[in-house]
């Protein structure tokens, strides 16, 4: 009896042990879900966790990972009690670990440059490389043109009768006035070779305005085709990041959609910062955080949120924690804890 009696009173030292013991909690800076201000951990989900482990009466630790790898590794190895961030609950995570219910509903969306999806302006199209080609290949023509009708012309009337060096820019403004305006009546062409010249001209000049017009809708066309993203379609061809391992980058492998990943948030807005980047897609409370506040003026959000996903409190398989934990969220949704901590963060109720 003695033998039990002890044994059972080590047991209950043990549970009460381990109850006082504080839990490691596992997390990755992602603003507004987890993240560092003044020196204090901050955060939506930091502070729905703080909430839940006052109510459960557990002390806690914060460890900070570098990336969601090291973070979700150390939910596998157990060397963490639970993990809070933006974790998305996937078939592939529960195969591993287990998740409490879901805290946030979210999903992915496409971050682009602010100028990035506006159209093409002319001027865009106007400097682009080829229609400026053609455009000094325009001058050369009017001058060419201009110069020939000097040649012929010259003898003929005043406006022409001019040395080489002064008659090249009247020639010119000839010329030009021709194409454009279809010539002026009292610059006439007098000489033979200079009216069936003209009347070359005058034709010729109809293609020319075609040719100019077409070449710059052609060019604004396809600029504003290839410059702008509306939706995950238009990223085929485009520079796009994401996070490595991350649910966005799993939904561009799966429909083969070439993307760059970053091993972490920081290095990834890098990247698009400096222009290394057309899109960037990831979750979207995420990127809509930073585009309201470092990234304002720098990028916009486009197209609608796809490919829905919830997220959770991680916990390794078969945790004792995933029950009470559960429980105590249901309570903070039941009594509007939860509601003000949503409001707080993305200024509207769940």
């Amino acid at each position: 009896m003695i033998r039990y009696f002890l044994s059972f009173l080590f047991t209950c030292c043990l549970v009460t042990e381990a109850a006082a013991q504080d839990l490691t909690v596992a997390t990755v800076t992602r603003p507004p879900f987890s993240m560092v201000a003044d020196g204090e951990d901050t955060g939506f989900s930091t502070e729905l966790w703080h909430e839940i482990a006052s109510q459960l009466g557990r002390p806690y630790q914060t460890v900070r990972y570098d990336n969601f790898s090291e973070m979700l590794g150390s939910i596998k190895n157990g060397d963490s009690d639970l993990a809070i961030a933006n974790i998305s609950i996937t078939a592939d995570r529960l195969a591993e670990m287990d998740f409490s219910q879901p805290i946030f509903a979210s999903g992915l969306q496409i971050m682009v440059h602010r100028q990035a999806g506006s159209g093409t302006s002319f001027w865009s199209a106007f400097l682009s490389w080829d229609l400026l080609l053609a455009i000094i290949g325009a001058f050369a023509l009017l001058m060419t043109g201009g110069m020939i009708m000097w040649h012929f012309e010259k003898r003929s009337q005043d406006y022409f009768d001019k040395p080489l060096r002064q008659a090249i820019f009247p020639s010119f403004w000839w010329a030009l006035n021709l194409v454009v305006n279809g010539g002026f009546e009292e610059r006439m062409p007098r000489s033979v070779f200079g009216r069936v010249f003209g009347v070359l001209l005058v034709v010729s000049s109809l293609f020319i305005v075609s040719l100019f017009v077409a070449h710059i809708t052609a060019t604004m066309t396809v600029e504003a085709i290839n410059g702008s993203v509306r939706s995950v379609n238009d990223l085929y061809g485009k520079r796009v990041g994401t996070i490595e391992g991350s649910t966005a980058q799993v939904f561009m492998d799966a429909r083969d959609m070439r993307s760059e990943g970053s091993p972490d948030l920081a290095r990834l807005l890098e990247k698009f910062e400096s222009n290394e980047l057309d899109a960037v897609v990831f979750d979207a409370p995420v990127l809509a955080y930073y585009v309201n506040t470092s990234g304002a003026g720098l990028a916009e959000l486009t197209g609608s949120v796809f490919k829905s996903e919830n997220y959770g409190i991680a916990l390794p398989t078969n945790s004792a924690l995933r029950e009470d934990i559960n429980r105590v969220l249901l309570s903070l949704r039941e009594d509007g804890t939860y509601a003000t901590i949503h409001r707080k963060w993305f200024g509207k109720n769940p």
